[in-house]
């Protein structure tokens, strides 16, 4: 067999586990836009749904990663190639990840819902940073097909953004119990759901830290901005 079939074939398989991790993705996404939509019009069934595709998306991240390690064995790679079975594994478990909170978030919708907690609670402004979170998401797998650092940076710079809006929230959420304290335990199930949405913002920027270590082999977990930009740039 030739060197030129076995990089065909090879090319192949990296092509494939990249379409996987897209699909694993697209379903995770899914899953918080369904939680959103429990809280949002207090629906118990798409809760549950949201439970139920939790199953689905831990059978992907093994699937995924048997693959990875598959080809690890058979490849044998080096460099980028390696670097980028790697990001792949670390993707597809904050994928994983961001698919247990959106299963945590359709659980406490479910809590709040059989509680008979107010529709009066600001859950509104909750709805608004989830669709920021799941945005981010989507932009982080956009750029992960891609491979690309610049739009990388731009998601970790936006990440900063839903960190300001859950600390906005709880501030609501202290005047609220604060006022009526009929509130309180309502409100620390919303609170316990914006940490979740808070959560799914830090998998997306960490979906696109593994970008930057694929393109320039530079892990540049924890390190300051201007650090960052500087690898990128």
């Amino acid at each position: 067999m030739s060197d030129k079939h076995l990089s065909t074939q090879f090319d192949a398989e990296l092509s494939g586990i990249s379409t996987r991790v897209m699909e694993m993705g697209g379903l995770v996404e899914s899953q918080i836009r369904q939680a959103v939509y429990a809280l949002s019009q207090f629906n118990v069934e798409v809760a549950d749904q949201v439970a139920a595709t939790e199953v689905r998306v831990n059978t992907m991240e093994v699937d995924i990663d048997r693959e990875v390690s598959g080809i690890i064995a058979r490849r044998q790679p080096t460099a980028r190639d390696l670097r980028l079975l790697i990001a792949v594994s670390k993707a597809t478990a904050n994928l994983e990840r961001v698919g247990d909170e959106a299963a945590k978030m359709a659980r406490m919708v479910r809590g709040i819902i059989e509680n008979g907690a107010p529709r009066s609670l600001p859950s509104h402004e909750l709805a608004v940073a989830a669709d920021m979170a799941s945005a981010l998401l989507r932009k982080a797998l956009d750029a992960f097909a891609r491979l690309d650092t610049s739009a990388a940076l731009s998601i970790l710079k936006e990440d900063d953004l839903i960190d300001q809006e859950f600390d906005g929230f709880v501030r609501k959420l202290i005047t609220y119990m604060m006022e009526d304290p009929r509130m309180i335990s309502a409100s620390l199930d919303l609170l316990f759901l914006a940490k979740a949405i808070e959560r799914i913002g830090d998998h997306s920027k960490n979906i696109a830290e593994q970008i930057i270590y694929i393109v320039k082999g530079a892990d540049v977990r924890h390190s300051p901005m201007n650090e960052i930009e500087s690898v990128v740039k």
